[in-house]
């Protein structure tokens, strides 16, 4: 059997980090996805449940706020829950493996700008400046 799932969409607002009883962190999160429309329909727009955990949950919350664009892979799983009226539900979750931050902090709406999400994109990105020119041998390249 196969049970991979992989989404690219928006944070609908920032992760929400917890920590176990045993002191492992999760982060909980929703997804937006936009979902296809055929010429002349309406767009519309799927909100998946996430979660997160340890590293991968502590670097999300520490780097990611509402609204940022993200890559996930992770697996479905369905949980059962009763709630306090003695009504029985069940829900969806994607349980992440990893997860890609696919925008700089200056293109996401976020309302602080002083957050090490912002000082971790700056620094990447005077990384990148310093590359001017890279010497390979035309032997060397795969295709």
């Amino acid at each position: 059997m196969i049970n991979r799932v992989v989404l690219v969409g928006r944070l609908t607002a920032n992760p929400e980090l917890r920590k176990s009883a045993a002191g492992n962190s999760f982060a909980s999160f929703t997804v937006a996805i936009n979902n296809r429309a055929r010429p002349g329909e309406e767009k519309s727009a799927s909100f998946i449940n996430c979660v997160a955990f340890g590293n991968t949950a502590d670097n999300l919350a520490k780097f990611t706020r509402k609204g940022s664009l993200i890559g996930l892979e992770g697996r479905l799983q369905q949980r059962n829950y009763e709630t306090k009226d003695g009504r029985k539900g069940s829900a969806l979750d994607v349980l992440c493996d990893s997860i890609q931050f696919l925008e700089s902090k200056g293109s996401t709406t976020s309302d602080s700008i002083d957050s090490p999400a912002a000082a971790y994109a700056s620094q990447a990105d005077d990384q990148s400046k310093n590359l001017d020119t890279i010497d390979i041998v035309d032997d060397d390249l795969p295709f």
